[in-house]
């Protein structure tokens, strides 16, 4: 808390989450395909393993810099706590109390945020696969949605609304692995 470390990855995280990804796309795209000709530009059916870093990257850096940010705020709230400082007292490592006790604990609020935030990664994807070319999801529904294909356009957005939904539920699955606390409460409140 507090360190050079810390302090360098709160303004990357504070950056990850300012800016957004269709201009991080283009920025990557100038620099690592236009000015370094390390990725391909738009992409290629001949490496679309290398074709699909640019675009990966440019997607996931919001999700990344949010976890972050928020697995940070969670960790020093729970680093606070009580339970943390007698699991140390007990003679724990600090790496036992951090993955034992304090992750675990902080786990259950950032599942909350990340099921959104695929659906996130889902809408942004529209405008990076625009961006390089790729031929995905978002570009079937860019041009379903300007030929007026009412039948592609339902269909798609059925599909992400159903994946929404399945995300939703494994959430609140994930809830009583994580937080066995979430399961009594629940056992108790059926009797």
């Amino acid at each position: 808390h507090n360190t050079l470390i810390d302090t360098a990855c709160t303004v990357i995280s504070v950056v990850g989450v300012s800016v957004p990804s269709y201009l991080f796309a283009i920025g990557l795209s100038f620099i690592f395909g236009f000015r370094l000709h390390w990725f391909p530009l738009i992409f290629t059916n001949a490496s679309p393993a290398l074709s699909s870093v640019l675009p990966a990257i440019a997607l996931s850096l919001f999700v990344l810099a949010t976890v972050s940010r928020f697995t940070r705020t969670e960790l020093l709230e729970v680093l606070n706590s009580d339970y943390i400082l007698f699991a140390q007292s007990k003679g724990l490592g600090s790496f036992q109390v951090i993955v034992r006790h304090a992750l675990r604990n902080a786990l259950v609020p950032l599942v909350t945020i990340v099921a959104p935030m695929v659906v996130i990664l889902m809408t942004g994807s529209l405008v990076v696969e625009q961006i390089f070319s790729v031929p995905g999801v978002g570009q079937l529904l860019t041009k379903a949605v300007q030929v007026n294909d009412y039948s592609v356009t339902t269909a798609l957005a059925f599909i992400f609304s159903a994946g929404y939904i399945a995300l939703m539920l494994m959430v609140d699955i994930l809830y009583g692995i994580i937080d066995p606390r979430v399961r009594l409460a629940g056992a108790k409140e059926g009797d």
